[in-house]
């Protein structure tokens, strides 16, 4: 294996060290986006500041001449990184000095980026390219320098390559990396499993009802709108996690939203026919069933988004149809979009727009790399090593497998969503946008709302999901809640209290700032979904008897959950 002399290194430093190498670099396909569709930098000035420049230099030399040392006398450095922690990396000098090389490259790299003396937005954009570029070229990635996969060729005498190569030219059929056993699963066999019926259904959506599982319910019955991103069985994977079911079980009577996986026949559709023909229609189809002039609403992630653009129009035309709002990992309030921003400027969204901003189809295979390209170790070269180089077979598991079910959008609806929302961030200003006729203006949705974050999600900072909670009922703030829940923009969802895992926190003191609340949030064990039973039962009405069947005369069983159109696969 070939390792840089100490003379080509400090050559390479010296190049990298001079502000138009960088500029140069920034023109390369892979940072102006061929692969990541990522607008460029190459006509924007990157400035380095030379102080902080020759002190990263001089200590990537230091560090890089003891690492030349230990490797002269045989001793393996020490490397704190995971994908390195095995005895095939750690026992073998020269496998080590690689990976602790890799390391100490990648990290000057990143402090080169945060060096650079450029405006925000760009800083953001060229500290996540280097990040592809450095998550990339892990020796980890590639079998002439990954011990364990050639240790484990010689012990399977080539079977593991075999495997591995089989596994690569299947995964490139897909179009797709494999991140589990896809066919341990089936929609409807043992995920998406909770009993119900589809009761009413037309091209956007259809309308499942689930069966009480409670002698008593809730007068008033729960919507929830799923993310019309993705499928709606994120909340109803397994009976153990499924969000569904604890609801079922806490005696409501529960009516959920499952999008269709738009084809052809949706390809004109806009973000007004999502609100009229979608949300607005779910409220008023579960109003009639129920027979109640307020329900309760949930919405998650875009769903939560889409629900209030609802609700903003119906508050508009005189109506006030939820007597509460549940918003989970939710975007109101678009000023800070996290590590999607990198997405998002107008020439990219007005290439978009020119592709299929008329007419055509965001394919749902598009979302899932650039998602993954937010954690590629994790979602991408882990599989590379597990599946290709190692030539494992992918374990069985529920999520990732929801997480490789991908659901297109109608251009027109999602490029109106990318420019008015992520880009214009027009949603929260009063009267800007106009929507299904109506101007927009969250302000006037008077339903106290409960508002879920979670602590390291990277889609939905949960500093931008805290302002939701001054734009909704803004002349009752007391009423809305606000917790603050542990992981991700899933796991930190799907946290039944059963597992007893993770942790949230609460405060009801009103805050001038998400940094101020949580300065004085009180942390709790387990699972914030008691926190919210707790505020839904305050807003559900009396107890009933529960319904001894689905829909009514009117909206009727048409066939059981959770229905086609979750089975339909993006094309």
């Amino acid at each position: 294996m070939k390792t840089p002399t100490p003379e080509a290194t400090t050559a390479w430093m010296a190049h990298l060290s001079d502000p138009k190498a960088w500029q140069a670099w920034a023109q390369q396909p892979q940072i102006n986006g061929s692969a990541l569709n990522m607008p460029a930098m190459g006509d924007l000035p990157l400035a380095v500041d030379t102080a902080a420049m020759t002190e990263l230099q001089n200590d990537y030399i230091r560090q890089l001449a003891a690492l030349w040392q230990d490797l002269m006398v045989a001793k393996p450095p020490a490397v704190q990184d995971k994908r390195f922690s095995t005895p095939a990396w750690q026992s073998n000098p020269l496998y080590a000095f690689n990976a602790a090389a890799y390391l100490l490259n990648a990290k000057f790299l990143t402090s080169m980026a945060d060096a650079v003396e450029a405006p925000a937005k760009v800083k953001q954009r060229l500290r996540f390219a280097i990040q592809q570029t450095v998550d990339a070229m892990s020796p980890a990635n590639f079998l002439a320098s990954n011990p364990e996969a050639q240790k484990k060729i010689i012990e399977t005498k080539g079977e593991s390559l075999a495997k591995g190569i089989a596994h690569m030219l299947a995964d490139m059929q897909k179009g797709r990396i494999s991140q589990t056993d896809e066919h341990a699963f089936e929609v409807g066999h043992n995920v998406a499993t909770s009993e119900g019926a589809v009761v009413f259904e037309n091209a956007f959506f259809q309308l499942i009802q689930y069966k009480p599982l409670t002698a008593t319910v809730a007068e008033r019955p729960l919507l929830m709108v799923p993310p019309c991103i993705n499928k709606f069985y994120i909340m109803d994977l397994q009976p153990a996690n499924s969000l569904v079911r604890h609801a079922v079980e806490q005696g409501n009577t529960v009516f959920l939203v499952s999008w269709a996986n738009p084809d052809k026949s949706l390809a004109q559709a806009t973000w007004d026919d999502y609100i009229e023909q979608g949300a607005i229609k779910a409220i008023d189809v579960v109003r009639d069933i129920s027979k109640q002039e307020q329900i309760n609403a949930l919405g998650f992630c875009v769903g939560g988004t889409i629900l209030a653009t609802a609700l903003a129009v119906l508050h508009a035309r005189g109506e006030k149809p939820v007597s509460s709002m549940t918003l989970l990992t939710a975007l109101l309030d678009f000023s800070d979009t996290g590590v999607l921003d990198v997405y998002i400027d107008d020439a990219q969204i007005s290439k978009r727009e020119q592709e299929i901003g008329k007419g055509g189809l965001m394919p749902g295979r598009d979302f899932a790399s650039a998602f993954s390209s937010l954690r590629p170790n994790d979602l991408v070269w882990n599989y590379v090593e597990a599946n290709y180089l190692k030539g494992e077979d992918p374990a069985a598991f529920d999520l990732l497998y929801w997480n490789a079910d991908s659901t297109n959008l109608p251009g027109p609806m999602f490029c109106w969503y990318l420019r008015n929302l992520y880009l214009n961030d027009s949603l929260k200003v009063p009267g800007k946008l106009t929507v299904a006729g109506e101007k927009i203006d969250l302000g006037v949705i008077s339903a106290p709302t409960f508002i879920y974050a979670s602590r390291e999600d990277h889609i939905v900072p949960w500093t931008s999901a805290f302002a939701s909670s001054t734009l909704i009922n803004p002349k009752k703030p007391a009423q809305n809640e606000f917790v603050l829940g542990a992981s991700g923009h899933i796991a930190g969802v799907i946290n039944p209290p059963a597992k007893k895992k993770r942790s949230f926190w609460t405060n009801r003191k009103k805050a001038a700032s998400a940094e101020q609340w949580l300065a004085a949030a009180e942390e709790h064990p387990g699972s914030w979904w008691p926190e919210w039973t707790a505020f839904l039962s305050k807003h559900a009405g009396k107890q009933v008897r529960a319904p001894a069947k689905y829909g009514n005369a009117k909206y009727k069983p048409l066939e059981p959950a959770p229905g086609r159109y979750v089975k339909v696969k993006a094309g």
